[in-house]
């Protein structure tokens, strides 16, 4: 590794799904960018909630279901959704679990 950049050939090999519940790492958090991965084991949810900042998800490896702002979404490896500080949205994880990137990205 270097002190001016990180470089991972594969961030959604960084997540292992677990068995059971959900396990969230930070993989950098720099210049007001947070960058937390997420697993997620079959069927487990994020109920509904807000961030205060805006947010990047971006799916890497499973399936599962997107609900924000009302509006629900079919998760899969590639989905990507950006949205604003305070918006309310849920995730729950497919039959073979749930891999994600969360960007948490400046205040504006």
């Amino acid at each position: 590794m270097s002190d001016t950049y990180t470089f991972l050939a594969d961030l959604a090999t960084e997540a292992e799904i677990p068995r059971r519940g959900i396990h969230s790492q930070t993989i950098s958090d720099d210049a007001g960018v947070e960058l937390v991965l997420f697993a997620m084991a079959a069927d487990e949810r994020l109920s509904e909630h807000t961030s205060a900042r805006p947010a990047i998800v971006h799916v890497l490896a499973g399936s599962g279901d997107l609900v924000v702002d009302g509006d629900a979404h079919t998760l899969a490896p590639g989905s990507w959704m950006r949205m604003r500080a305070r918006t309310p949205h849920a995730l729950t994880a497919g039959a073979e679990g749930l891999v994600f990137a969360l960007y948490l990205l400046p205040s504006s």
